[in-house]
């Protein structure tokens, strides 16, 4: 359904699915822009990316397919849907695609590369897998086909499956893995493996599951690019390691930035560099012993048979052995260049107004990063990372340095809405920046009370300065 604002209160109107929203306001408080929606009702959107074809390329979560949607009309065409793919809420299904770097430049290399989530039957009903796939793109039919195989039997799970797609100017592949929500709730007694990092006999037998918490960097025929780091004298498809849920990529020139979810405090903005060490699960944010320690909970005794650990708060009378951050040190440590957000060690999680859920935790829970340019249109945003967070509904602007190396200054707050942002986007003349949000979920309302009710559901709000 269409959501269209009738005396600032968003009211639903039995419309067609998927065409233009005929009065598309957004409830936003930032008047230096004026906002709308562009198309609402899509199947949890995941990815969006700009096609040399003008349109938007979308991929949904739930729904398992990759679209196109016209950035001016909202004209809406699905091009493929991933039979094969197993989405459930909430982080299963399509995830992170990426268009060949020749992508419609008339060399023949019209290949959209895709990551998704599947069962596999044979090993079991609850196993669970990632893999890369590549379609050939037919201009004249506006369709795709032809699914390749380009790397399989990726880790994955019900939680934190990352899986951000990505080309560098190098032209290989980058993908983002999770920790898949080992050391918390159904997964608790699971033991996270981000700073594990596979023999090469593993390799070579292609069991691929220490790649839990890594992003990775891939030949686009799936092999491990010659000049990958060393990393404890292991050459793999690692290029980084030691991430919780790092749900966002983006180049900056040859710089990659990431975003990584924190378990109750310190969201990550990360710039990551080959063969460094991000610390989770026993470094969050920055080595300061503030608000964290690290309980690996799957060594509590008996740990199938008592209350599941939200990864913040240890249930009473459950006796755990507590790792500081200082407690360790190690091997190519990198701390970020900001968080959301630090808290002092006697930080409340117990917040009543949220029965101690997370929702009320200080995290932000980021989703994705997008660079807007030096010489962007909007002054205000120019040179600055651009980054969703899905807890808040709240765009956040990162001014860097004239290098693009570091934060510059503190972090500032748009387009606040009670959504969850999935995904932002730079229009190509970067006049508009463009927001995904999800279908349903659980947010910190503009009000400040945790609510349900999303104001767009499914939708592509677009933002442009006034």
């Amino acid at each position: 359904m269409k959501k269209i604002l009738l005396t600032a209160l968003l009211a639903a109107v039995a419309v067609p699915a998927h065409s233009a929203v005929e009065n598309p306001n957004v409830i936003t408080e930032d008047t230096a822009f004026k906002s709308s929606v562009l198309i609402d009702n899509l199947k949890s959107p995941w990815e969006m990316l700009w096609g040399a074809d003008g349109n938007i390329w979308l991929t949904e979560r739930q729904g398992k397919q990759i679209s196109i949607v016209n950035p001016t009309s909202g004209e809406y065409k699905t091009l493929y849907t991933f039979e094969n793919a197993f989405a459930a809420p909430p982080h299963q299904g399509l995830l992170g695609m990426a268009l060949h770097p020749n992508f419609l430049k008339g060399k023949n290399e019209d290949y959209v590369y895709a990551y998704y989530t599947y069962t596999n039957a044979e090993k079991g009903a609850t196993s669970e897998f990632g893999k890369i796939v590549r379609l050939t793109y037919d201009t004249q039919a506006q369709s795709l086909s032809d699914e390749t195989i380009i790397l399989d039997h990726l880790p994955a799970g019900d939680d934190h499956n990352a899986g951000r797609l990505v080309f560098g100017k190098d032209g290989k592949l980058y993908l983002s893995l999770g920790d898949n929500g080992y050391n918390q709730y159904a997964n608790s007694c699971k033991e996270i493996r981000s700073q594990d990092i596979p023999s090469v006999e593993q390799i070579v037998q292609g069991d691929f599951d220490a790649y839990r918490g890594k992003i990775l960097r891939i030949n686009t025929d799936g092999s491990i690019p010659e000049d990958n780091p060393r990393i404890k004298e292991i050459k793999s498809h690692i290029y980084a390691y030691g991430f919780r849920n790092p749900q966002g990529l983006v180049f900056v020139n040859d710089k990659l930035f990431n975003v990584d979810q924190g378990p109750g405090t310190d969201d990550e903005v990360n710039l990551v560099e080959a063969g460094s060490n991000y610390g989770w699960p026993h470094i969050v944010g920055y080595q300061d012993n503030q608000a964290y320690q690290y309980i690996n909970y799957s060594k509590v005794e008996n740990c199938e048979k008592v209350p599941q650990y939200d990864g913040a708060v240890v249930p009473k009378d459950v006796q755990v052995v507590a790792q500081k951050e200082t407690d360790v040190e190690l091997n190519q440590f990198k701390a970020p260049l900001k968080t959301f957000f630090t808290v002092p060690t006697d930080y409340n999680f117990n917040d009543a107004k949220c029965n101690g859920e997370y929702i009320c935790w200080p995290t932000v829970a980021t989703t994705s990063i997008a660079y807007y340019p030096k010489d962007g249109k909007i002054k205000s945003f120019q040179n600055a990372l651009l980054v969703t967070g899905v807890k808040t509904g709240t765009l956040y602007r990162l001014p860097l340095n004239a290098d693009a190396k570091q934060v510059q200054g503190e972090v500032i707050t748009h387009f606040r809405t009670n959504n969850r942002y999935r995904m932002v986007l730079v229009s190509p003349d970067t006049s508009k920046i463009y927001i995904a949000t999800d279908s349903a979920g659980y947010i910190m309302g503009k009000d400040s009370q945790p609510t349900k009710e999303m104001a767009n559901k499914g939708a592509i709000l677009v933002f442009e300065a006034k």
